[in-house]
């Protein structure tokens, strides 16, 4: 019976970024191919049945698949230089639920498997929950196929150098009826439970957030031959972007707003950028506000462009509103856990994306660091314990 740190030490040094420290493993990339077929290892050896669906998501079916199912998992891959936890820390924490629940003679009394989930970060292809998003059918078929990573490749193009056929990506009827429950146990993006001084909690909701991109266009050109009254430099609007949103999203209780990349183009030292593409990533607690944030800045971003004889154009490239968790299966599970406290969370999981189409709940895990999406989150050996353990109380549950 493997625990959830010896499994995630497993992982140790698959997808390790040198340069940015922490994890690059993005989704049909070497490291997260070798993490899927780890799992699918993992799974089989413990008699799981495995499929991949048409949309690049991985199960493992102890017993027969069938509706009604209880599932749990998460996802393995992360954000550029990511930490060792987040998606992974769900997934062998189902594993070790599994051993455990057969180390105690459970028999399920209802189908119970275990989920990955593809691209939830969006690190190569810029949406996030891509894989749970086309299970579902929140994102049009024909759009995901053709969002491209930074080198060009489409998702299309990847998929099918993965053996995979893209034309049979979109909603999935057949596998969202296995769904009965689902529960995704992550780490804790944040410091509720430092302060609560508990090792799990469960979630209550999910800030509504979205991303879009900000293209700006000018004139590319010479850095030492070109005057600056001459200039046309998206370099500067795109910069004022970034401090204008840092103070419209102070503006907003509750609100963020964040540029976490900016790519000019061509690129070079000495050349004045022909255009600039900023991306913003806008939360807050509701809908309204949230939108609010990204209207006011693209107000201020068409000004800054129109004064350096820019033009601008703003994409929305994902969006979920505002998630609420299933409030009678949250309850049943804090009861089950000790009255394990309730949180929301600013960050968005596959569990948000399915919570539209079937009961969802989630278990957070403490970070003793508070910080996640960087090589500094963690979580400490026994609280993954404690989590593991939580986690299999929980399916025993609801599939016994």
């Amino acid at each position: 019976m493997a625990g959830p740190n010896e499994l995630l030490a497993a992982l140790d040094g698959v997808g390790a970024d040198r340069r940015r420290g922490g994890y690059s493993r993005h989704v049909f990339d070497d490291a997260e191919r070798e993490l899927r077929e780890w799992f699918v290892e993992q799974a089989e050896a413990r008699d799981l049945r495995t499929t991949t669906d048409q949309n690049a998501n991985v199960w493992a079916w102890w017993g027969d698949p069938g509706e009604g199912a209880v599932v749990t998992g998460s996802h393995l891959d992360s954000v550029p230089g990511g930490g060792a936890f987040d998606g992974p820390l769900g997934v062998v924490s189902a594993l070790s639920s599994v051993d455990l629940l057969r180390a105690n003679g459970f028999t399920p009394r209802k189908p119970l498997a275990v989920v990955v989930f593809a691209e939830e970060e969006g690190g190569r292809f810029g949406v996030p929950c891509l894989g749970s998003r086309l299970l579902t059918g929140t994102i049009d078929a024909d759009r995901a196929g053709a969002l491209r990573d930074p080198s060009g490749v489409t998702f299309a193009e990847a998929m099918r150098s993965s053996g995979a056929d893209p034309a049979r990506i979109g909603r999935d009827e057949a596998a969202l009826r296995r769904i009965g429950q689902f529960v995704e146990l992550h780490v804790e993006q944040g410091r509720g439970l430092i302060d609560l001084d508990r090792p799990v909690a469960v979630a209550s909701s999910i800030l509504a957030h979205g991303r879009w991109r900000f293209r700006f266009s000018g004139q590319g050109n010479h850095a030492g031959a070109t005057l600056i009254s001459d200039r046309r430099d998206p370099m500067l609007p795109a910069s004022q972007l970034v401090l204008e949103a840092r103070r419209i999203a102070a503006g907003v209780e509750g609100g963020r707003a964040t540029v976490g990349r900016l790519v000019p183009n061509p690129g070079g030292t000495n050349v004045i950028a022909s255009a600039v593409d900023v991306w913003l990533d806008a939360r807050s607690p509701g809908d309204r506000p949230t939108r609010s944030i990204v209207e006011d800045l693209s107000g201020a971003a068409a000004k800054f462009a129109a004064a350096e004889g820019c033009e601008l154009d703003v994409t929305e490239e994902s969006y979920a509103d505002t998630v609420h968790f299933d409030a009678a299966l949250r309850d049943r599970l804090s009861g089950l856990l000790d009255d394990a406290p309730a949180l929301p969370t600013g960050a968005g999981h596959d569990a948000g994306i399915l919570a539209a189409e079937v009961p969802t709940a989630m278990l957070f895990v403490r970070n003793p660091t508070g910080i996640s999406h960087a090589p500094e989150e963690h979580a400490e050996p026994e609280d993954c314990d404690s989590g593991a353990h939580a986690l299999a109380k929980c399916l025993a549950h609801l599939a016994g």
